[in-house]
């Protein structure tokens, strides 16, 4: 799997003639999808650990009822 904004960089430091326009918008776009990742990464830390609570919070409502006799 290739990175398509690694491979612009590539392009331009082998010498081949990129544009500053081309390099400012790889460079903008790049920033982006990174932002677009961390943001997706966050979420699904979020929802497991909320999964997480939700089961634990299961697990001592059972616990209080096994203990209690309810």
């Amino acid at each position: 799997m290739t990175n398509e904004h690694i491979e612009v960089v590539k392009r331009w430091q082998a010498g081949e003639d990129v544009s500053h326009e081309a390099l400012k918008a790889n460079a903008y776009n790049a920033e982006a999808a990174y932002v677009a990742a961390a943001r997706a990464a966050n979420a699904a830390a979020v929802n497991a650990a909320r999964a997480a609570d939700a089961a634990g919070a299961d697990y001592w409502v059972k616990r209080y009822e096994e203990l209690s006799n309810k």
